[in-house]
């Protein structure tokens, strides 16, 4: 390994003998201790003569043979107590071994990117100390010059213990009452990495003894290196390169000389040399430590006098310091979710791959999938589609019955990567993460029981029933939407439609007609959990076969719940977007996941995301196929209008629910998807089942606020990605598990009539032949 050092100065081998070095080293010490004493010595005897001049009689004569005999005896006692203590530091350096380090100072910050691998996300760290080790090659000679000529300017010369040194400052601090240390850098490395701060001899002779020990076993670059990543610099920041960061925002490569020396300035007094500290001792002080360094780094020969005189008249410029919060805005949401994620990773034993400690402390590079361009529109289209008075979090309402919840999330088609979320608030005010949280799917559940539906055997042109009210097998009654706007049991659409009429005009009573006929309601029940689950929503109970997030589904029983398909089941937008994902992907499936590779500090790759260890088929391609077309349709010529806006094929669907006795509107959503990339957007309230009808909201239908903020979402989302198109339906067709559901059933349309005045509410529900605001409605029992 190479040593830095000064030039010209060159390094002792190692002894074989460590008594004979340890001898070495103090024998100089001695002397110099004696001669002071001599002078000592000479000083009072001149002090005596001047006293008593004139005087050389018999007393005289005796005094100065006292003062001889009292020096000589003094200097005997000096002589026994130096050799005592040189055997005692023998018997002390074999007997002292080096410890183990600290385990505060072998902790190092975990940082995490974005999906490009180099855009800082956050970091874990282990309370607050934000340390970031370097190797001895990352640190530039200036800046180990610099420390050198600030902390300890016989570092290449001395054994790791100034001896002269400590005399010397025991010398001062007993004959002139001062008080100051004579601590190398070596013995300040071994203080702070291996001991403690506690003010002893045992301590200061442990001190002294390891740190010959370690000069003895590692080179002076090294020890220069471990003692720039582990000193305290104020700020939080231990090590230069945490530092370098707190103090100037760049990187230790990057500081420039008078960076650099006002760096190695503040080490002397961190708080008292920090100009943004309240115990800052002033400017003035500062610049003259500063200009203590640089005069320094001449005196060794690190630096010209010419390059010194260019920056010595004034401080660096130290930006405006800025503490942002590491976890203030979507960040603290993501961080929550990426050590979920870490922390059920397991190996190839079943153990876990990361501990807690490990990722707090462990000096990770945490790679994300999250796009920043993602994020970012996410949190814009959700603060700024949203209606303006109404607010994320209430300040005073401790309940947040008021607070309007928008959460996003965005998945990347072809891998199940989480792109983007939006968590419904900012994390200082609220750690609930709505985008991680379930809320009744409404009609978004749809989707899954035409899938379900079609791989029974039936088609996109088998046909349902359509008209309001549905009697259920267990006699209750189901109504299409419309009773609001005051269509007496809901609106009409024919006693018999086709799936595609029945998904593009969301009809509840055709879908519990659909659940009720493949082979039995249970079995209809059965079969639409099963096809949800497998494409991506969680299940009710976790498994690890179908993770989520989160890992299951509330309200989702598929035993009890005859409506499943109207969506009673509290479904996380994050789940609901990769179970979209999943049919716009051809019915492959990924696991939404948040964590796409692992290194430790050196580069080495932990964990990296297996994209083919983790995908599976959860539907035919041809299902999958025929369902985009019908969802497709959605957004031609229903609810979901809107979202063609920007400008890309789009297939999705909207959806309300409602909740409680009242049975007043609690969720609203859209959810759909590009060839690309899948979005799902949910509106709640207070709990996440507050009223949202009856004039809280403008509009509460999914056609309006939810499909708006998709759209904003995805225009940024599908920036500078093609146009591809969605295969064309197959029109997948097996055999009818009952009959009753030809398409041949469909009455032929009755001749053209005669234009006339189109009532008013059947325009409300766009059934006057060009009225394209038609939403989706469905009610359940709560």
């Amino acid at each position: 390994m190479t040593t830095a050092s000064r030039p010209g100065a060159r390094r002792a081998e190692p002894k074989p003998s460590a008594a004979r070095a340890w001898f070495a080293k103090v024998e100089p010490a001695k002397v110099w201790a004696a001669e002071k004493l001599a002078e000592a010595r000479d000083a009072a005897a001149k002090r005596s003569e001047s006293g008593s001049s004139g005087s050389k009689g018999p007393k005289s004569a005796t005094w100065r043979r006292w003062a001889k005999l009292s020096a000589k005896v003094a200097l005997v006692g000096f002589l026994a107590l130096a050799l005592i203590g040189s055997v005692t530091a023998i018997v002390a350096y074999n007997r002292i071994q080096v410890p183990d380090p600290n385990a505060e100072f072998e902790v190092e910050t975990s940082f995490v990117y974005y999906s490009n691998g180099k855009t800082e996300l956050g970091r874990y760290q282990d309370g607050d100390q934000n340390r970031i080790k370097l190797e001895a090659d990352e640190i530039p000679e200036m800046v180990k010059h610099a420390v050198v000529a600030a902390e300890d300017r016989t570092f290449y010369e001395n054994s790791g213990v100034d001896v002269k040194g400590i005399l010397r400052a025991a010398f001062s601090n007993t004959t002139e009452g001062t008080s100051g240390g004579a601590s190398t850098i070596t013995q300040q490395y071994v203080k702070n990495y291996y001991l403690s701060a506690e003010r002893s001899y045992s301590r200061k002779l442990k001190e002294a003894v390891i740190a010959l020990k370690l000069t003895r076993q590692k080179s002076k670059d090294q020890i220069l290196t471990d003692y720039l990543n582990t000193i305290y610099f104020n700020r939080g920041a231990y090590g230069i390169e945490a530092a370098a960061k707190a103090y100037f925002a760049k990187p230790t490569k990057d500081l420039s000389l008078s960076d650099t020396a006002a760096l190695a300035a503040i080490l002397n007094n961190p708080a008292g040399f920090d100009p943004a500290s309240s115990k800052f001792r002033g400017e003035e002080k500062l610049l003259g430590r500063y200009q203590y360094v640089l005069s320094g780094m001449v005196a060794l020969g690190y630096l010209k006098q010419v390059e010194a005189d260019k920056v010595k008249d004034a401080l660096p410029k130290f930006p405006a310091k800025t503490v942002p919060s590491r976890l203030g805005g979507q960040r603290g949401h993501a961080l929550t979710m990426i050590k979920a994620e870490l922390l059920g990773l397991k190996g190839a034993d079943g153990k876990p791959l990361f501990t807690e400690e490990k990722i707090d402390s462990g000096g990770l590079r945490i790679t994300a999938t999250l796009s920043p361009k993602v994020m970012k529109a996410s949190a814009s289209a959700a603060k700024t589609v949203k209606p303006k008075n109404r607010k994320a979090y209430v300040p005073g309402d401790p309940e947040q019955k008021n607070a309007l919840h928008v959460a996003t999330a965005s998945v990347d088609v072809e891998s199940g990567a989480l792109l983007g979320f939006y968590g419904g608030q900012d994390y200082l005010d609220s750690q609930h993460n709505w985008a991680a949280t379930g809320g009744h799917a409404g009609s978004t559940m749809k989707v899954f029981a035409t899938a379900a539906a079609i791989e029974k055997g039936y088609s996109l042109k088998s046909t349902w029933a359509g008209d309001s009210p549905f009697t259920t097998y267990a006699g209750s009654e189901v109504v299409n939407e419309g009773e609001q706007a005051g269509v007496a049991d809901g609106m009409d659409y024919g006693q018999h439609i086709t799936m595609l009429k029945a998904m593009e005009q969301s009809v509840n009573t055709a879908y519990i007609d659909m659940t009720e006929s493949m082979g039995g309601p249970q079995a209809g029940r059965k079969a639409i959990y099963d096809t949800a689950v497998a494409a991506g929503l969680a299940p009710a109970k976790p498994n690890p076969k179908f993770p989520g997030i989160p890992s299951t589904t509330t309200d989702f029983d598929h035993k009890t719940d005859d409506r499943i398909a109207l969506g009673r089941a509290n479904v996380s937008p994050i789940n609901l977007a990769n179970a979209y994902a999943t049919i716009a992907n051809g019915g492959y499936r990924h696991d939404v996941h948040v964590v796409k590779k692992v290194r430790d500090r050196a580069g080495n790759v932990l964990y990296s995301w297996n994209g083919t260890k983790n995908g599976r088929h959860a539907m035919s391609e041809d299902i999958a196929a025929d369902v985009t077309y019908a969802m497709q349709g959605v957004v031609q010529s229903g609810s979901g209008q809107k979202a063609q806006s920007i400008g890309h094929p789009v297939a999705g669907k909207t959806g309300t629910a409602t909740c409680g006795g009242s049975q007043h509107v609690c969720t609203s959503w859209f959810a759909g998807f590009t060839p690309q990339v899948a979005t799902a957007v949910r509106y709640s309230r207070g709990n996440g089942e507050g009223k949202l009808d009856g004039g809280w909201m403008p509009s509460y239908f999914g056609a309006d606020y939810p499909t708006e903020t998709w759209a904003a979402i995805m225009a940024k989302a599908m920036e500078g990605k093609e146009a591809e198109s969605f295969p064309e339906p197959v029109y997948v067709d097996g055999q009818d598990p009952e009959s009753g559901h030809e398409e041949q059933l469909i009455a032929p349309p009755p001749p053209p009539e005669e234009d006339k005045e189109c009532d008013p509410i059947a325009e409300f529900f766009g059934a006057c032949g060009d009225d394209k605001g038609r939403d989706d409605r469905r009610k359940h029992d709560d």
